[in-house]
């Protein structure tokens, strides 16, 4: 029988680079798992590591808490997750991951024209005019979202 290693919630909050009160909310979540010491103190076994690794890039991509535990819910219970494991995951942001690119690229490249409510103008800014044609697209920056329209001034 393999001993496990344990890592104290300071020691795994410093090697994952956050803070014990999100190890404790992930903890909370039932994203992570702790067993308790004589003392009563929690200790993580070190797989723990991968688990919070995996929480802080679902965030980066941008799932939410749900499906973050739904992922970690696929994992295996019986044995430390894999690498395949865990590129099966990965595997399923790509899409999600490629939408983020394409927003980012659209903001970096129309960042200088369009901030806010996509039209930089007090002229045909929803704030201001209620008949801008460009709120008829919905809220948000709509230029940044990927919306063309000709010009409103």
């Amino acid at each position: 029988m393999t001993e496990t290693r344990l890592l104290s919630i300071g020691q795994l909050a410093r090697r994952a680079g956050v803070a014990t009160s999100a190890l404790r909310f992930y903890e909370e979540q039932g994203l992570i798992h702790s067993e308790r010491s004589a003392a009563n103190h929690r200790r993580y076994p070190a797989d723990m590591l991968r688990r919070v690794a995996f929480i802080r890039a679902a965030q980066v991509v941008g799932l939410s808490l749900n499906e973050v535990t739904r992922a970690l819910r696929s994992l295996p219970e019986d044995r430390t997750p894999t690498r395949e494991d865990w590129s099966r995951l990965a595997a399923l942001w790509l899409k999600r991951v490629d939408a983020r690119i394409a927003e980012l690229e659209l903001l970096r490249d129309r960042l200088d024209g369009c901030i806010g409510c996509g039209c930089l103008s007090l002229s045909s800014c929803q704030l201001y005019n209620p008949g801008d044609r460009v709120a008829t697209a919905g809220h948000g920056a709509r230029f940044l979202m990927g919306d063309d329209y000709p010009s409103v001034e």
